[in-house]
């Protein structure tokens, strides 16, 4: 089956739009993840193999990079268990599930301890759209279900080229967050 590429052309479209605009990092995020919304592919859009996991870790796939480096849209695969590491990210970054369901634990740093301090959890369900930029985007990314999960990522910068959107990785202890 080939993948829907009418799909990726209209989101390429409306994520240029909200993109040109211009303002700061959070605004442009806003922006990004309302066109996503609106224009949140099917797995459709992927070909077989991009809609397929690997069992040595998530797989990513680059879409798109904008010629101007000013995003790119990037396919995550997840199978059940699969998990990033805690990190953080060069720039703003929106995200839709388009199969399965994503949990995401939050963080934030207490540089005075040296330790991560739990800061919440999101259940990102089929359908669900988020972003955040930077600071204080520390986070974790897991498949808690059962079958291959599926989200669509939109990174304020051209991945072709830097690789990665992860800034850095975090490996200090973890400490839970004290209720009020």
């Amino acid at each position: 089956m080939e993948p829907n590429t009418t799909e990726l052309e209209t989101l390429v479209e409306a994520i240029r739009g909200a993109v040109r605009v211009g303002d700061d990092r959070a605004d442009t995020a806003e922006r990004v993840a309302e066109q996503l919304r609106r224009h949140l592919p099917t797995p459709d859009m992927l070909t077989a193999e991009q809609r397929c996991g690997d069992a040595d870790g998530y797989r990513s796939h680059v879409l798109h990079a904008e010629r101007d480096g000013t995003f790119s849209i990037v396919a995550l695969t997840w199978l059940p268990g699969q998990e990033t590491p805690i990190h953080d990210h060069v720039t703003w970054c929106v995200f839709g599930v388009i199969q399965g369901i994503e949990y995401e634990e939050l963080y934030t740093l207490d540089e005075e301890r040296g330790c991560l301090v739990e800061a919440g959890t999101d259940v990102n369900r089929l359908g669900g759209v988020s972003g955040f930029a930077p600071p204080g985007d520390i986070h974790r990314v897991r498949n808690v279900g059962e079958c291959t999960a599926i989200s669509i990522h939109v990174y304020g910068t051209d991945l072709s080229r830097i690789g990665s959107s992860v800034r850095r990785t975090y490996d200090q202890p973890v400490l839970q967050a004290v209720a009020a």
